[in-house]
Parts: C-alpha cells; sequence; structure tokens
C-alpha cells in the first residue's frame, strides 16, 4: 500500500496539522507502508532542499508560482501525484487538497481529507463581514467539491465532526480520528520549593483566537507568588488577521504593573517545550476557538491540571474538578480556578487522572489503529 500525502506547509515549520501529518506518515513507514510527502516552500526557507528525508519520510517540496493566503499555487506538484493507493490531503480550501482530488479522480483512487478545523473555524474567530469574505468566495466557486468529494473525512474531535455536519458533509463519510500523542511525555514529578510561585504554563501560537489577554488580566486578581511562562512567538490565524498582537500584550503587563508575575519566552522546540511542561504546575489555555488544541494535550500528557475555556479536545479531557476546570471568558473565573489548584495535592492527584486519560484516548498505537482500518477499509 502507497498513501500519498499532501500538504501546502511542512517541517520544519511546526503546527498542529503538519506535526500529525508527519506522524501518520513516519509511523506508516515504520510499519513498511510507504507514506511520501508532497508539500511547498509556504513558512519554510527558500534555500531547503527540494527533496529530503526527515526521519523515515520521504519529503518533496514544490516552489509556488502564486499565494494568496494560505492558497499556495504549486503547480510542479502535479507531476508527482502518481503511483499511489490512497492520497491523503490535509486543510481544507488550498491548492494541495484541490490538485489531490482531481489527480484521486483521474487515476479512480481514494482521496481523503483531514480537516484540521478549516472547514468552519474561520466563522468562529474572524469577524463577520469582510475577513469571512475569502473564505465564503472559494466555497461558492468550488461547491465546496474538496470536502463534499472526498471519499472519507477525518476530524479531530466530536466538535469538529458537527462542524462537518453543519458543513454538509455526508454523516457516513466522517471519520472521528483524535491527534495522538507520545506518551509518556515528560516526568510528572513536581519540585516545588518554599516560597517559590505557581508556576502557570501557556504554550501555543499567539494569535488574538488565543485570548492570553484574559489570563494576563486573571493575574492581576492574584495576590500570591506566581509566575506565568508564555510560550510561543506570533503568528495570524487568518492574512487577514490584524498584527501586533505580542505588542499588546507585552503593553498590558506594563499597564498592569505585572512585569514580575509574566515571561514571554518565544516559540520552543519539542524538547524544550517537555522541560516547560515538567516544570509547571498549572496549564492554562483562554482560546476562544480550537478545532482540537494540542498543547491541550501535551499538558494533559505531561500530567497537568487544565484550566481551558470550552474548546477542542479540553471538552473530552477535562472532567470538572477531577482532571482540571471548564470556564468562561472572565479572568475572575480564572484566577478563582487557580485560587483552587494551590494545594500540591489537588494538582497532583488531578495530573494523574488526567494522564491516565490521555493514555486510554489519545496514545498513538489506538490512533494508527484507526487510520490503518480506515485505509483498509477502500
Amino acid at each position: 500500500m502507497r498513501i500519498l500525502r499532501t500538504i501546502e506547509t511542512f517541517l520544519p515549520y511546526v503546527c498542529g496539522p503538519v506535526n500529525q501529518a508527519f506522524q501518520i506518515s513516519n509511523r506508516l513507514e515504520s510499519l513498511d507502508i510507504a507514506s511520501p510527502v508532497l508539500t511547498t516552500y509556504c513558512d519554510i526557507e527558500p534555500g531547503l532542499p527540494s527533496q529530503t528525508l526527515i526521519e523515515k519520510v520521504k519529503v518533496t517540496r514544490f516552489k509556488n508560482q502564486f499565494r494568496l493566503m494560505r492558497y499556495c499555487v504549486s503547480l510542479g506538484m502535479a507531476k508527482d501525484l502518481k503511483n499511489f493507493d490512497i492520497l491523503h490531503a490535509h486543510n481544507y480550501r488550498n491548492f494541495q487538497s484541490d490538485l489531490g482530488l482531481l489527480f484521486a479522480g483521474l487515476r479512480r483512487k481514494p482521496f481523503i481529507l483531514n480537516t484540521h478545523g478549516s472547514l468552519l473555524g474561520y466563522k468562529k474567530y474572524l469577524p463577520k463581514g469582510m475577513p469571512q469574505v475569502p473564505y465564503e468566495i472559494y466555497d461558492k466557486l468550488t461547491f465546496k467539491s474538496v470536502a463534499r468529494r472526498a471519499d472519507a473525512i477525518v476530524v479531530s474531535s466530536e466538535f469538529e465532526r458537527n462542524d462537518a455536519i453543519e458543513f454538509g458533509i455526508d454523516l457516513n463519510k466522517i471519520h472521528v480520528i483524535p491527534m495522538g500523542i507520545d506518551l509518556p511525555r515528560v516526568s510528572t514529578e513536581k519540585k516545588k520549593t518554599n516560597g517559590s510561585p505557581l508556576r502557570l504554563l501557556f504554550v501555543g501560537r499567539l494569535a488574538r483566537v488565543r485570548r492570553v489577554e484574559l489570563l494576563i488580566k486573571a493575574l492581576s486578581l492574584m495576590d500570591f507568588p506566581v509566575l506565568a511562562t508564555i510560550v510561543g512567538g506570533e503568528e495570524e490565524t487568518a492574512s487577514v488577521a490584524k498584527g501586533g498582537y505580542v505588542n499588546e500584550l507585552k503593553k498590558l503587563v506594563e499597564e498592569l504593573k505585572i512585569e514580575e508575575k509574566v515571561e514571554f519566552v518565544g516559540p520552543k522546540t519539542k524538547e524544550e517545550l517537555c522541560a516547560y511542561y515538567s516544570k509547571s504546575d498549572i496549564f492554562i489555555y483562554p482560546s476562544l476557538y480550537e478545532n482540537f488544541g494540542q498543547p491541550i494535550l501535551e499538558a494533559a500528557a505531561a500530567g497537568l491540571p487544565i484550566i481551558s475555556t470550552n474548546v477542542g479536545v479540553a471538552r473530552e479531557i477535562v472532567i470538572e474538578s477531577e482532571t482540571g476546570f471548564i470556564v468562561s471568558d472572565e479572568p475572575k473565573a480564572i484566577a478563582a480556578r487557580v485560587c483552587d489548584l494551590m494545594n500540591v495535592e489537588t494538582r497532583k492527584q488531578m495530573g494523574e487522572k488526567m494522564k491516565q486519560k490521555v493514555v486510554a484516548d489519545f496514545g498513538w498505537e489506538m490512533v494508527m489503529q484507526k487510520y490503518i482500518k480506515l485505509y483498509n477499509s477502500f
């Protein structure tokens, strides 16, 4: 079996869809199932080689002739869309998925689409009006054909499944396969010294949809030693989004006079992230919208209790007062739940329950079994 994978951007660029695409192909290769990746130079250095091997995955990059928002036209990819049993595309509203559907149809091969929250997510985090127009135009011009004509649609959560149904996808085509995670990720032992601050953690690309300002405002309400580490670099979730978000966050910290309570450390590697999860006490995620939310799962695997808004995978793994808390978008609600977790034994018990749930539901062995079953169904 040969599973050809397409995605508009790939490693060394790191984001949720890229990580999942890589992990699936790499694990398939370990099972002696060929799964090369076709991608472009979108978001990566143009000087990188056009062909490379990343662990076990053969990656071919193509130059873009044109780019509009995330729509990266790479005509050269057409010559490599051959010799496959299944074409597995990642993300909707991109040229690579459009081209993949065309060539899968020409060769009468199955076409699978992982949506990664791209069907209706824009309606959740972009204001109504002009910012949403490019997405609506694409859907009208294409009649949503890439999603509707796919032989299978893979979504990562029940929340995203509901989006797919609302979008008009045939229920029988929808497969819920969560994002996987390596287990165990880090040690769950937390060594605290007397007088050390309670360590809060946020991890994620810093975009307005993540609403990190809610965490910052919550910190101003805490009258005990606390330090919030914010990991991630600024990135727009859409080309029409307003920039300068990180500078606004830093200005807010200054205005609230809580510089000693916040540190911005920028983006980190996978190995560096493990260290941050290991030394933190509580993970906080105040996002407006997530189809899944990989950092939430990573923090859970590290044995951290979660305080999150009702988004993505938090809906499935946060059991109120047992593994964490679902909160509103009120800073005082976040602050109150942090106070509830000041006791180290409470955090330890919650963290252990959280990790057990992640092991049972999101380990890669289980995830890959679902993908193999899907591939073998054609």
